[in-house]
């Protein structure tokens, strides 16, 4: 374990900052598909002042059949600086407060060589704090990021199948705890119910405050690990439904100093599938 600095900042140091011409915005709200209204419409109807949309389906390798699987370097660069974001910018991500996506692409950022923060609470607390909001599509003027892969960042189906018998690192699962014990359908057609063999449970909405949006302190999120069977002092892989929420419990780790989390992209939307490798059930 190394001590980190928080990624998260407030609602109180955005605003304070929302005017610097070094700071960019970036709304990352995700849903699952077919849940509407789109993420995109309710960034539309409502988002930060100056926020421009990072679209994490778009934002992918679009080659690959399994859902907003990591970018290659070129393609993230080119995506992130078309958004009007360069590699010496400071960078402030938020989602509608619900602390999915916002995760994930702090994940992205930090994989392709930049350090970025987090909005604590996201748009549901800014929005109850009365601050202000806008309408509409933010036109960024281009900017040139270069990106750089660090592959410690990721884990892929295969690296986890050998992780099976060495049991190397730790697996904690983000999903439902039902989804978790194989008791309820996946929401994806045609996915195994179940979890990865000797992986832990630990729902990634036990780590923030509904109420609030905001995440919870850091002993809240040290006592949550410790009951999920989890040793903050080893390996550790995050993954949920499809490398989203996993990024929950990867935010929360780097959070209380652990050192290199890595993230299974392909998640259960990979191993789950009907031709996927060994699937357990029940509790952990």
């Amino acid at each position: 374990m190394t001590s980190t600095n928080d990624p998260l900042v407030s609602t109180e140091w955005l605003a304070e900052h929302l005017s610097d011409p070094n700071v960019r915005v970036i709304d990352a709200s995700f849903k699952m598909p077919g849940v509407l209204p789109l993420p995109k419409d309710d960034y539309l109807a409502s988002h930060i002042p100056g926020a421009v949309f990072f679209d994490v389906d778009a934002v992918s390798d679009h080659s690959n059949p399994l859902p907003h699987m990591f970018p290659s370097a070129e393609q993230f660069g080119r995506d992130v600086g078309g958004l009007g974001i360069g590699n010496d910018n400071t960078v402030v991500l938020y989602d509608s407060g619900g602390w999915v996506a916002a995760p994930r692409v702090w994940w992205m950022f930090l994989s392709f060589g930049k350090d970025v923060r987090i909005l604590n609470g996201g748009l549901k607390k800014w929005v109850a704090e009365g601050r202000k909001v806008e309408q509409g599509e933010v036109t960024p003027k281009p900017a040139t990021f270069k990106a750089a892969f660090d592959a410690r960042r990721t884990r892929s189906m295969q690296q986890l199948v050998t992780n099976l018998a060495s049991r190397a690192e730790q697996v904690i699962d983000a999903r439902a705890n039902e989804r978790y014990q194989g008791k309820v359908a996946e929401p994806r057609a045609g996915l195994r119910s179940g979890h990865i063999p000797g992986s832990l449970s630990l729902p990634y909405n036990n780590l923030f405050d509904a109420k609030t949006g905001t995440m919870k302190s850091l002993e809240d999120l040290k006592a949550a690990f410790a009951g999920a069977g989890v040793k903050l002092d080893a390996p550790i892989v995050t993954s949920c439904g499809s490398g989203v929420s996993a990024a929950v419990l990867t935010l929360a780790l780097y959070r209380l100093g652990v050192e290199n989390p890595s993230l299974y992209d392909g998640s259960w939307t990979e191993w789950g599938a009907a031709d996927g490798p060994p699937v357990a059930t029940g509790p952990a």
